[in-house]
């Protein structure tokens, strides 16, 4: 498993998830192409913690 993908509800709500994770312990990635690291038409942050698990939090569609 590379990932787990949570839905992080609206795109504020998503950008406020961004900005506590390193709060708490976790480090942003792709953060040079946030929030459409994963395309054009997908709104959504990554995440890696300190024992490399990965998650992404995605917006809903608005």
């Amino acid at each position: 498993m590379n990932h787990l993908a949570f839905l992080g509800g609206t795109r504020a709500q998503v950008d406020a998830i961004m900005s506590a994770a390193s709060a708490h312990g976790w480090r942003p990635l792709y953060q040079e192409r946030y929030p459409f690291a994963g395309g054009p038409s997908h709104y959504a942050g990554w995440l890696e913690n300190s024992a490399g698990f990965k998650a992404e939090i995605v917006a809903d569609e608005e």
